[in-house]
C-alpha cells in the first residue's frame, strides 16, 4: 500500500511541479510586464471565476462526485453498459453548459459586480473586467469537459494526461503575453485570449487517452438515464464540499475589491505561492486516495480503508509543516526573487509578503482537507463535509469582519484559520466512525515532527546571515535563496533521522 501510494504520489507530484513551474513562469511575466495597477486587479477579478473553476475541475473536486459512481457502475455492468451511462452523462452536461454560458455571457456586468462589488459601475475598472471575463468565459464549459474526461482516466490509475493537463492553460498564457500583447486593444486582452485557447488546447490533450481506453464519449441527447441524474445530483454538495477553501478565497477578492487599490493583486500573488504545496501534495494525494478508498469501500475492505487514509493523511503532515514555516520566514525573499523586478515594486514585496504568510498558516490546514474529503466521497457521504463547509465559510466570513482593521492580510487570516476549523470537525467526524483508527505510534511521530521544524525554524532565521534582497542582482536573488532553501531541508532531514524516524521507521507510521 505505501509502496503503491508513494510511487503515485511522486508521479503525480513530478507532473504537478511542471504545471506550477510555468504557473510561476506566467505570473512572473504578468508582474514584470503589468506590475500592481488597477488594469491587473481588473483582470484578476475576471480571471478569479475561470480560475476557481479550474481548481475545481482538475484539483480532485470535480472527481469527488464522479469517481465514486463511475467506479461503482464500472464494478457493476460491462463495458458497453458503461459506455452508455457516459455518453448519457456528457450529452446532459453539454446542455447545461450551453445554457450556462449564453446566460453569463449576457450578465457578465452583474456577475463582476457581484465577484468584485467594489468596482464602480460606470467605471472603467469595471468595464475592462466586463471585457476580460466574456473572452474567458468558455474556458468554464471547457473545464467542466476537461475535469469529466480527467475522471474517467483517473479512476483507471492514467493519473499523468490529466495532471499534466493544466501545464497548457499556463503555456498558453506565457505565448500570448509575449507575442499577442502588442497585437490587442489593452495588454492584458492578451491574458485572457490565452484562457480561452488553453481550454482548448487541454481538450484537445484529453482525447487520445480517452482513444486508448476506448471511452471518448459519444454525445447522447437522450434523456439520461438514473445514474447520471444522481451523478449530476452529487456536482453541486460535492464540489462545494471539497473547495471550501477555493470558495473562501473568492470571498477574500469579493472584499478586496473594497480595499486599497492592488489589493486583489496582492492576494492572488500570495495565493499562487500557497497553492504550489497545495497543489504537489494535497490534490495529489487526493487524486491517488479517491480511487484506492472507493475500491475499499466497495469491497467492504475497512482496515485497508483506514490504512489508507491514514498514511495519506501523514504523509501530509510530514511535508506541509515545513513547507509552511517556509513561507512565513522566507516569504519576502521568495517574493523578490520571483517578482520584484520593474512594475512589481518593494511596496508590493511587502503587503504581497504579509497575506502570504497569513496563507501560509493554513497551508497544513488546506493540504488535510484534501486528504480527508477522499474519505466521506468514496462512502457517498456528502452531507457532513457539506455542513462542515457551511461552518467554515460562516467564520471565515465573521473574521473576516473582525479582521477588517488588518486589511487584505486579515483576508487572509480569516480564510486559514476558517480551514483549520474544517479540517479538525472534518478528522473528528472521521475518527468517531473508526475510519482513522490512530496507533500508539503516532504520537512519538508527531512529536518527531514538531521538534525537526523547530529546528529547522531555528536554522532558517539563525543558520545564516541574511543579505539586503532588494540591492542584490537577480542571479545573487536565486543563489542565496536556493542556500536558504537547502539549509532547511537539510537540518529537517538530518533532526528527524537523528530523532529516529529513518526510512524503516518512516514506512511503519504511514503503513
Amino acid at each position: 500500500m505505501l509502496k503503491r501510494l508513494l510511487s503515485s504520489s511522486f508521479t503525480v507530484s513530478s507532473l504537478t511541479l511542471v504545471s506550477r513551474i510555468l504557473g510561476f513562469l506566467r505570473d512572473m511575466l504578468i508582474a514584470h510586464y503589468f506590475g500592481v495597477s488597477t488594469t491587473t486587479d481588473a483582470f484578476f477579478v475576471a480571471f478569479k471565476l475561470p480560475n476557481f473553476f479550474r481548481r475545481l475541475f482538475t484539483e480532485g473536486a470535480f472527481a469527488h462526485a464522479f469517481i465514486p459512481i463511475l467506479l461503482e457502475h464500472q464494478t457493476y455492468t460491462d463495458h458497453n453498459a458503461f459506455k452508455k451511462f457516459i455518453n448519457s452523462t456528457i450529452g446532459i452536461l453539454i446542455l447545461i453548459l450551453s445554457v450556462s454560458l449564453v446566460f453569463s455571457l449576457l450578465t457578465a456586468p452583474l456577475i463582476i459586480s457581484f465577484i468584485a462589488p467594489g468596482f464602480a459601475w460606470n467605471s472603467l475598472q469595471h468595464a475592462e473586467a466586463t471585457q476580460l471575463l466574456r473572452i474567458m468565459l468558455p474556458y468554464l464549459a471547457f473545464i467542466v469537459l476537461i475535469g469529466f474526461s480527467g475522471s474517467l482516466l483517473t479512476m483507471h490509475g492514467h493519473f499523468a494526461l490529466p495532471t499534466l493537463t493544466p501545464a497548457l492553460l499556463n503555456l498558453s498564457m506565457i505565448i500570448c503575453t509575449l507575442y499577442l500583447t502588442p497585437y490587442t486593444s489593452s495588454p492584458v486582452d492578451a491574458l485572457a485570449w490565452g484562457v480561452f485557447l488553453g481550454g482548448i488546447l487541454q481538450i484537445a490533450c484529453q482525447i487520445p487517452g480517452l482513444q486508448r481506453l476506448n471511452l471518448l464519449p459519444n454525445i447522447n441527447f437522450n434523456y439520461p438515464d438514473n445514474k447520471s441524474i444522481e451523478m449530476l445530483r452529487r456536482i453541486i454538495p460535492s464540489i462545494f464540499s471539497s473547495s471550501v477553501t477555493q470558495i473562501n478565497l473568492l470571498l477574500d477578492s469579493f472584499i478586496a475589491s473594497f480595499l486599497t487599490a492592488g489589493s486583489v493583486s496582492w492576494l492572488y500573488y500570495s495565493d499562487r505561492l500557497v497553492e504550489l504545496p497545495v497543489g504537489l501534495m494535497g490534490a495529489t494525494l487526493s487524486t491517488i486516495l479517491l480511487p484506492q478508498l472507493t475500491q475499499h469501500y466497495i469491497h467492504q475492505q475497512s482496515a485497508a480503508f483506514s490504512d489508507t487514509l491514514s498514511a495519506g493523511l501523514r504523509l501530509s503532515l510530514l511535508i506541509s509543516l515545513p513547507a509552511s514555516i517556509g513561507l512565513i520566514v522566507l516569504a519576502e525573499p521568495i517574493l523578490i526573487t520571483l517578482f520584484n523586478y520593474q512594475e512589481f515594486t518593494a511596496t508590493d514585496v511587502h503587503f504581497t509578503a504579509q497575506s502570504l504568510q497569513a496563507y501560509a498558516l493554513g497551508l497544513p490546514a488546506f493540504i488535510a482537507i484534501k486528504v480527508l474529503i477522499p474519505g466521506f466521497s468514496a462512502r457517498h457521504d456528502i452531507k457532513t463535509p457539506l455542513r462542515y463547509g457551511y461552518y467554515a465559510i460562516g467564520l471565515s466570513l465573521l473574521l473576516n469582519l473582525l479582521a477588517w482593521p488588518l486589511g487584505h492580510a486579515g483576508l487572509a487570516l480569516a480564510t486559514s484559520l476558517g480551514a483549520m476549523v474544517n479540517a479538525l470537525l472534518l478528522f473528528k467526524r472521521l475518527r468517531h466512525d473508526k475510519l482513522i483508527v490512530p496507533q500508539r505510534t503516532v504520537y512519538k511521530f508527531i512529536i518527531q515532527i514538531i521538534i525537526s521544524n523547530l529546528l529547522m525554524t531555528l536554522g532558517l532565521c539563525y543558520g545564516l546571515e541574511q543579505p539586503d534582497w532588494l540591492t542584490l542582482s537577480s542571479d545573487e536573488r536565486i543563489f542565496y535563496l536556493i542556500q536558504f532553501i537547502f539549509l532547511g531541508m537539510i537540518i529537517y532531514a538530518l533532526s528527524l533521522f537523528i530523532l529516529g524516524l529513518s526510512k524503516t521507521s518512516l514506512t511503519k507510521h504511514l503503513k
